[in-house]
Formats: C-alpha cells, sequence, structure tokens
C-alpha cells in the first residue's frame, strides 16, 4: 500500500511540474532604444522597445520579438493594435 501511495504522489508531482510554463519577458524595462518619447508613449506593453526602430521601406516603427522558436520583427502596434507608422499606408 505504502509502495502505490508513493508512487501516486511521484506521478502526481511530476504531472503537476510538465504543467508550468516558462515565462518570457519581452519588455526590458527601462530601455527604450532610438524611439522618441511620443513613440513610446503609444507602444502596447510586452513589446521590446530596446530593439525598435523606423523602417524607412514602409514608415512604420518594427521591434525584434524572441518567441519560443524564433526572432523576427514584428510591426510595433498601439495599445489598439494597430501598427506606429510615421504615414498612412497607400
Amino acid at each position: 500500500m505504502m509502495r502505490i501511495t508513493t508512487l501516486f504522489l511521484g506521478a502526481a508531482a511530476l504531472t503537476v511540474a510538465g504543467c508550468t510554463a516558462p515565462t518570457q519577458e519581452t519588455q526590458r524595462p527601462g530601455k527604450v532604444g532610438n524611439l522618441p518619447a511620443n513613440v513610446a508613449s503609444l507602444a502596447a506593453p510586452n513589446q521590446d522597445l530596446s530593439t525598435a526602430h523606423l523602417r524607412s521601406e514602409d514608415g512604420c516603427y518594427w521591434y525584434q520579438h524572441s518567441g519560443p522558436v524564433e526572432t523576427t520583427m514584428v510591426p510595433l502596434r498601439a495599445v489598439g493594435g494597430n501598427p506606429i507608422c510615421t504615414r498612412s499606408a497607400a
């Protein structure tokens, strides 16, 4: 009986440990990079502002997003979800 209880508790502990996901902080607090203050104030949370820059190709700000599989450039977005650009897209 004792062996079954120990086995059950061990299996339960492994199950619970497997359910926890590693957390990844996307935004580095206090680092804004080369962004103007008004652009930084528009940006939604959880974006890495230290890597954000203005792309001349489209006139929008982009930042480096480091995901669990790959690192890629994505548009910097405002709180409402719209991309932050210096000119409207044609």
